[in-house]
């Protein structure tokens, strides 16, 4: 009989001991998941159109590290296109981008929209510094035909 409560002692501990490696495994897991890349410089491309504006962050290769747009933050209808929007926008990718490390960013804006201006100033307020400012908006050299004239 205390053979059997020996026994019994004897296979919890050897079932905390099955489970402490397997415990040690998931650390390990989760340390090599946690180490990220650090990537100090980027680019930062801010696409404001008459509807939304989407500012997404890469690295120097063009690999995107973070994105963010006013839909994304809690924008609808209207409101997704206001300056305001853009610089909540700018400044949530922002930050997760310097999750990564990223310190310079050079800046390039694309489109007609209200929060062009405005991304670029959530870029910098989050204290990223902003080495230059491009504009990259396509201008077509007189592209296609032009609808006909409208009658009365």
């Amino acid at each position: 009989m205390s053979d059997e409560i020996k026994e019994t002692a004897a296979a919890p501990q050897a079932a905390a001991e099955a489970e402490a490696p397997a415990a040690e495994a998931a650390a390990v897991d989760n340390k090599r998941k946690k180490t990220g890349r650090y990537i100090p410089n980027g680019i930062a491309f801010i696409h404001a159109t008459f509807n939304n504006t989407k500012v997404a962050f890469t690295d120097l290769h063009g690999n995107v590290i973070a994105w963010s747009s006013s839909g994304k933050n809690g924008f609808k209808g209207s409101r997704k296109s206001t300056a305001y929007a853009a610089q909540v926008v700018a400044a949530d990718a922002a930050k997760k981008a310097q999750a990564f490390g990223m310190k310079d960013v050079e800046v390039r804006i694309k489109g007609p929209g209200a929060g062009r201006e405005s991304a670029v100033r959530g870029i910098a307020s989050t204290g990223m510094e902003v080495s230059c400012i491009k504009d990259i908006t396509p201008v077509p050299h007189n592209g296609c035909r032009p609808p006909k004239r409208r009658r009365n």
